[in-house]
C-alpha cells in the first residue's frame, strides 16, 4: 500500500507533465522572441530601403519639377518671340 508521504503514480504523473508543460512554455516563448527580434531586423532593413528610395524619388521629383519650370520659361520667351515676330510682320505689310 501507498503512505501518506509517499506520492502515488497519478501524482509523480501530473508533476512530470506540469515540469514538461513548463518547459513547453519557457521554449516558445523563447522561440516568439526570436522570431520576433529577427523580424524587427528585416523589418528596420525593409524600412531602411524604403526610406532611401523616398530620398531618390523626391529627388527625382525635385529635378523634374525644376526641369519642368525651365520648360515653361523656355516655352513662355518662345511664344513671346512668335508674338513679336507676328506683330512686326502685320505691322510690316
Amino acid at each position: 500500500m501507498t503512505g501518506e508521504s509517499e506520492p502515488s503514480a497519478l501524482d509523480l504523473a501530473v508533476r512530470r507533465l506540469d515540469r514538461a508543460l513548463a518547459m513547453l512554455e519557457t521554449r516558445m516563448t523563447e522561440r516568439v522572441a526570436e522570431a520576433g527580434a529577427e523580424a524587427g531586423g528585416l523589418f528596420d532593413a525593409d524600412r531602411s530601403r524604403l526610406a532611401a528610395e523616398l530620398d531618390a524619388a523626391r529627388s527625382r521629383e525635385k529635378a523634374l519639377e525644376e526641369a519642368g519650370a525651365q520648360a515653361s520659361e523656355a516655352l513662355g520667351r518662345a511664344i513671346a518671340e512668335i508674338r513679336a515676330a507676328l506683330g512686326e510682320e502685320r505691322g510690316a505689310a
